[in-house]
């Protein structure tokens, strides 16, 4: 299958410039970095995509076993990469696909030069020694509800991921998101997700890191921001004025101001 129109890549931004891969999270696609581009495509060459299963992605490339796992969305990563024949990837990832940009340079980190965390979380249960934000009892409630009621689910859960309660179009816009995402697809992604642990992952990470963090976020507090930065030596924390776990959405210029200064330090 054409991998471009299997992902709906996009290319776009300057054609001699480094290249920034934009991968983005659970339930969302590659319009929720619409806001950050315009700050970033006159300086690199910025290509966009769609994980199979989510946004404009071709639907019947769908395989329930390979994206059971973060290595099945990593693959899309690598596979995305050689068909553009990308090098020197600047890896962007948002919330759980921080942690697919970990995975894809272990598995080929000759393809990649940097890697952007917005929002990362190797683990989202709590345990011994660790805070991830949520109780296991909090995640089987979580998944339970999006078995049974996706839309109802979305509906409730996109503003409280979103926060900015005061802003109440980006919720909407989140839920809108999730909605437009296949139910059967969307839960396989959840499960994924919220019982992934890539704690361990983090210590194959080589390359120059942002470990970029809201000051208050529901799905990835501050704690796991700063043992995310602890576990890759050299990296850098950045805790962003901003509320919720979208800041790509709720406050682009910085996101994207934050992005451009840590490569241009890191160059």
């Amino acid at each position: 299958m054409d991998i471009r129109r299997r992902n709906n890549v996009t290319v776009t931004g300057r054609a001699d410039g480094p290249v920034l891969l934009l991968a983005h999270g659970f339930g969302c696609d590659q319009n929720m970095w619409r806001l950050v581009l315009p700050a970033l495509v006159e300086d690199f060459r910025v290509v966009l995509f769609d994980y199979v299963g989510s946004g404009n992605a071709e639907p019947s490339a769908w395989n329930e076993q390979r994206y059971s796992s973060l290595e099945g969305y990593a693959l899309d990563v690598l596979e995305v990469c050689e068909e553009l024949n990308l090098r020197e990837v600047i890896f962007i990832g948002h919330s759980v696909s921080a942690m697919v940009g970990v995975l894809a340079a272990a598995k080929a980190p000759q393809r990649f030069s940097r890697l952007v965390m917005v929002a990362p979380s190797p683990r989202y249960i709590d345990e011994d020694g660790y805070r991830g934000g949520f109780g296991a009892d909090d995640i089987d409630e979580l998944l339970e509800s999006l078995d049974s009621n996706y839309l109802g689910w979305s509906a409730a859960m996109a503003p409280v991921i979103m926060g900015n309660a005061d802003r109440p179009e980006l919720g909407q816009e989140l839920t809108t998101s999730f909605c437009a995402t296949d139910p059967a697809m969307a839960r396989v992604f959840a499960r994924t997700t919220f019982l992934s642990d890539s704690r361990q992952d983090l210590k194959t990470v080589t390359v120059p890191t942002l470990v970029l963090e809201c000051r208050q976020d529901v799905i990835a507090p501050r704690e796991v921001g700063a043992y995310v930065h602890a576990a890759i030596p050299g990296s850098r924390l950045v805790t962003l004025e901003a509320t919720g776990h979208c800041p790509q959405l709720s406050a682009p210029e910085a996101t994207a101001e934050a992005i451009t200064a840590f490569i241009r330090a890191s160059r």
